[in-house]
């Protein structure tokens, strides 16, 4: 039941508990999104052509010249995972020039006066980021399986990846609503996008392990959520990948950084429409 349907029903009948409430407005605000993308899924297809470019050329290109040690898995097996969350990434980086589009036609306006919260409203956001990703995702496991990589295909690895995904870009997602939120106009938020979106990517371990970075750069890697989203994504995607930090902690920074990201995107959020 969406917010206006309840603000249009008797006053007799019964308020769902506080948490039912903020599940289901949530999910209103990700319908809409992910209606949005079936009706229009052109955004999703174009962005599938990184990852396949990087799997097929720049993948393939390395693999033979065995120019980044790592270990007993294969370059492109390595290189796999972090494709996936690359993808995930440059999709979910974007998401919040969505926002602005809505402020333009005002639509942000009819949310904002809605019953519902601000953090289940842009929790819902997060979410619809989160699984637009999953289409994605399923590009690169195609891609992957094709080109020979040695995927694990049980159940609970798939589960668990759609997991990390989903948290993954996500958090992703919030982080370009609060630039947004801050930004306000197209024009800025697309220059910014664009300048965080390759740091975040090199500044992991998406395309090289850790070790081989500078001082400096692991620094930078250690606090990167993509470093963690990525670790996750080796040690459950490929046959022989190991995870370079406790599969706990993977998970826990992608959930403390997704938190603290709708905290401050809740806060931020009416500014948008200012």
């Amino acid at each position: 039941m969406t917010s206006l349907e309840r603000a249009a029903r008797p006053a007799a009948w019964a308020e769902p508990p506080a948490a039912v409430r903020f599940v289901l407005d949530a999910w209103t605000v990700a319908e809409a999104e992910l209606q949005k993308l079936a009706h229009d899924p052109t955004e999703l297809l174009t962005r599938a052509v990184q990852p396949i470019l990087w799997l097929l050329v720049f993948g393939q290109v390395l693999a033979r010249a065995r120019a980044i040690p790592t270990g007993q898995l294969g370059y492109i097996d390595f290189l796999a995972p972090g494709v996936l969350a690359q993808s995930a990434l440059f999709s979910a980086i974007f998401f919040g020039i969505a926002v602005i589009w809505e402020r333009d036609l005002g639509v942000l306006h009819k949310y904002l006066v809605s019953p519902a919260s601000r953090i289940s409203l842009v929790t819902g956001k997060a979410l619809a980021g989160g699984l637009r990703a999953l289409v994605q995702a399923a590009v690169v496991y195609v891609v992957a399986a094709l080109i020979g990589v040695h995927l694990q295909l049980g159940i609970t690895q798939l589960v668990a990846v759609a997991v990390v995904v989903v948290l993954g870009a996500a958090g992703f997602a919030t982080f370009s609503l609060v630039i947004a939120c801050l930004v306000r106009t197209r024009e800025r938020f697309m220059g910014i996008g664009q300048v965080l979106t390759m740091p975040l990517f090199f500044a992991s371990s998406a395309v090289y392990p850790i070790a081989l970075m500078p001082g400096w750069l692991q620094a930078l890697a250690k606090v990167n959520p993509l470093t963690y989203q990525v670790d996750a994504l080796r040690s459950l995607m490929v046959s022989g990948g190991t995870a370079t930090f406790p599969i706990a902690l993977d998970f826990g920074v992608l959930v403390f950084a997704l938190v603290v990201l709708l905290a401050i995107a809740a806060r931020l959020y009416p500014r948008l429409a200012m």
